[in-house]
């Protein structure tokens, strides 16, 4: 029998020390060749560490969270060779360390550890904990908050994991709108939360560069992070509005005489998404980490155009408890205050569930993006006047109706699909139903 040192390989010019994340072997377990054996993690990448012999795992000499530098031993392996193994510069290299230095060497540099958290606390930290609390917007005083689990009470990554998961799920809603600043949203297509990741591209001669504007990054920062967070999936169903198109006809002009107000398509969908909603609470709720937050208000969020071009969500409080003036003149007060941007933060807040019409630019159909932290929206398509199958007690016919899409978006996680498309169905049913002898 011969003792083989299993040594921390090299890997790379600029790293000199990694820290043990996880033993993968227990003293007294058999290794075969190339087996791994623990995990380690530098300043750049997380990576294993393969044995070179066959043997048994007889020592360990570091524990998890312990800094190692490079070519020191980290444990001893009883092989089952008659000699030892040569132990020189030169011994070969097994497959895993060679790919770990072709890793190392190709990966960018973008990880920087917090000199704050360095040098502002006389305790130590690993540099994969420094490097966790810098990524997640730990502070020094957060950090030194944490018990530590290993060794002389060191933080190891599974507690400031822990306690990072404990932070976000203690945040109550309004924390959350504060740390995002703005619940800002377009119905539109759309990486970082506070930066977008900038592709390399060829510009030409004639090109014109454009900087986005500071509304369009946020909007574009929200998308993105919505699509990274739900899974989202979409249901269709088409509506015949014919009997809302006609009375709606009836009475506008007499409605803006009366109210002084235009009355359109829209406070009228409203009314029927939220009288859904009061048939489908669970299509009214948000996540927080692994628990669902049922509302108890339904606020309605509208897409309104900006006057650059970009969209916002106001939001319509209570929407549920307004009756159909009542709707009309809150979606007219704020799509006007949104075009002469005179919106107020609390208009753009508390939504509960979104809409968007995206027929207004003639699209007949959409698939919307969820406006986080909500679980579901609504894209209303263009009304087009088709020709329809129309039942008659006396038989089907071939005649002229007014119908439009209605586009479902949902977030797969917490809302299934017989959820997702019972409630567009009950939307339906409602603006099919629609009473023609309304009086408003």
């Amino acid at each position: 029998m011969a003792n083989f040192e299993l040594k921390l390989p090299k890997m790379g010019e600029s790293v000199a020390e990694a820290t043990i994340t996880t033993w993968l072997k227990e003293v007294g377990d058999v290794i075969e060749l190339d087996d791994a054996v623990l995990e380690i993690a530098t300043d750049k990448v997380d990576s294993e560490v393969p044995s070179e012999v066959e043997g048994v795992l007889i020592e360990k000499l570091f524990e998890v969270d312990d800094v190692v530098q490079v070519g020191q031993t980290l444990a001893i392996i009883e092989t089952k060779e008659g000699k030892a193994i040569e132990q020189t510069e030169a011994t070969a290299v097994s497959k895993e360390v060679i790919a770990i230095e072709n890793q190392i060497a190709t990966v960018k540099e973008t990880i920087v550890i917090d000199k704050n958290i360095s040098s502002g606390t006389s305790k130590f930290y690993s540099p994969l904990v420094r490097n966790i609390a810098t990524e997640e917007g730990v502070s020094v005083e957060e950090l030194e908050s944490i018990s530590g689990t290993g060794k002389d009470n060191r933080v190891t990554k599974n507690d400031i994991l822990q306690f990072i998961e404990n932070r976000k799920s203690s945040k109550n809603e309004t924390q959350i709108v504060q740390d995002k600043e703005e619940k800002i949203v377009t119905a539109a297509t759309p990486v970082h939360k506070d930066e977008i990741v900038k592709e390399v591209s060829v510009v030409s001669g004639g090109d014109e560069i454009i900087e986005m504007t500071r509304m369009g990054k946020l909007v574009a920062n929200h998308m993105v992070e919505s699509v990274q967070t739900s899974a989202h999936v979409q249901s269709f169903i088409e509506a015949d509005v014919t009997n809302i198109w006609n009375w709606r006809k009836k009475v506008k002009a007499d409605f803006m005489k009366r109210e002084g107000e235009n009355l359109t398509f829209t406070p009228i969908f409203m009314e029927a998404v939220a009288k859904a909603i009061k048939d489908f609470p669970m299509i009214n709720i948000s996540v927080s980490g692994n628990t669902i937050i049922k509302k108890k208000n339904i606020n309605l969020g509208m897409a309104a155009a900006l006057p650059d071009g970009n969209l916002i969500v106001p939001v319509i409080k209570n929407a549920d408890q307004l009756n159909l003036v009542g709707m009309t003149k809150a979606v007219n007060d704020l799509a006007s205050r949104a075009r002469n941007n005179k919106l107020k933060p609390d208009d753009i807040q508390g939504g509960t569930y979104t809409v968007t019409n995206v027929g207004t630019f003639g699209s007949i159909m959409g698939t919307p993006i969820i406006n986080q932290p909500q679980v579901a929206i609504l894209a209303l398509g263009a009304i087009r006047k088709v020709p329809a199958v129309i039942e008659t007690p006396d038989g089907d016919f071939i005649g002229i109706r007014y119908k439009m899409f209605l586009s479902h978006s949902y977030d797969h996680r917490v809302v299934n699909g017989a959820l997702g498309g019972q409630f567009v169905q009950r939307v339906k049913d409602y603006l099919e139903t629609f009473d023609v002898n309304t009086e408003i």
